[in-house]
């Protein structure tokens, strides 16, 4: 019986939840003849000492249970080993496993790990961090920073601190002054908000957010230039009637490499797979084709 290592973020359920998760995944996991070391991470730290471990174990696929930042957390540890990543999407977007069509019930999603294939994908890296999904600069990881900030300090659940923290966010609606280097190219912006995605998404229309390929060996860069707060709801107006493209204060790029500078700014807060570290500037962005492999399904 083969043996593969799971790593499940204890954030994805309440602990009983989570109890019941973990028979669950070990009776499907048996069902497919394989043997599976379930380990439940109660914190950050212990989520990434818990990848350590497994990286260096003899298990050839590496399983990550929750949502973008664990996967994300996860793969960190298997790019440096070669081996294979699986997934279980159990957070609540899931981003990144919707852009693979693995599927969110856990049953079908094992079912792809053992019996799907492995493919090579690309993954962005910002000074020295990989990101499976994307990166951002601006009003965007100053609201996850304060929604988790509501989130501990007055007890609120995700989607009502989602909500005040981009109030108050938006109220103050910080601007960057900002250099970007793309191939040699210069571009001095003042803006609220830089994108920088794993290959190219889509943004514009219903499937906003979506990605078609993930293998191109492209980072797409998304700059909103100098718009205030009617400008951003124009925008996404523009976005959702496909009509962004046409919009002077919206700069969409496929690029390589890219360099980040600010003029006024030592450290920034950057936004990783839905995931908010302060860095140094400046940012330097570059695409890693082919870096990571993981478990898809055959169809």
């Amino acid at each position: 019986m083969p043996k593969i290592a799971v790593i499940i973020n204890a954030g994805s359920g309440t602990e009983s939840d989570n109890d019941a998760l973990i028979k669950t995944l070990r009776d499907e996991f048996a069902a497919h003849d394989i043997e599976a070391d379930i380990k439940l991470a109660e914190s950050g730290e212990q989520l990434v000492a818990f990848a350590v471990e497994a990286a260096a174990s003899e298990c050839e696929i590496i399983v990550a249970g929750g949502g973008d930042g664990t996967i994300s957390a996860v793969a960190e540890e298997v790019i440096k080993t070669g081996k294979v990543l699986g997934v279980l999407p159990l957070g609540t977007l899931n981003h990144f496993s919707r852009d693979l069509k693995i599927p969110p019930v856990p049953a079908e999603a094992i079912n792809v790990i053992a019996n799907g294939r492995g493919v090579e994908i690309d993954v962005g890296e910002v000074n020295g961090r990989i990101f499976l999904n994307n990166s951002s600069i601006g009003l965007y990881p100053h609201i996850v920073r304060k929604r988790e900030q509501q989130q501990h300090r007055l007890r609120r659940g995700k989607w009502p601190a989602a909500f005040w923290a981009a109030v108050a966010v938006l109220r103050r609606y910080p601007f960057l002054h900002i250099k970007i280097d793309i191939g040699g190219k210069a571009l001095e912006r003042k803006t609220p908000f830089v994108f920088v995605g794993n290959n190219r998404y889509e943004m514009e229309g219903f499937r906003i957010g979506a990605r078609d390929d993930l293998d191109k060996g492209k980072l797409s860069l998304y700059v909103v230039q100098r718009t205030g707060r009617l400008g951003l709801v124009i925008l996404a107006l523009r976005s959702l009637f496909k009509m962004l493209k046409q919009a002077k204060d919206f700069e969409e790029y496929l690029v390589e490499e890219i360099e980040i500078k600010t003029k006024r700014r030592k450290h920034l807060l950057v936004a990783l797979d839905g995931e908010v570290s302060a860095m140094s500037a400046p940012l330097r962005y570059k695409i890693r084709p082919k870096a990571l492999k993981v478990m898809v399904s055959n169809e």
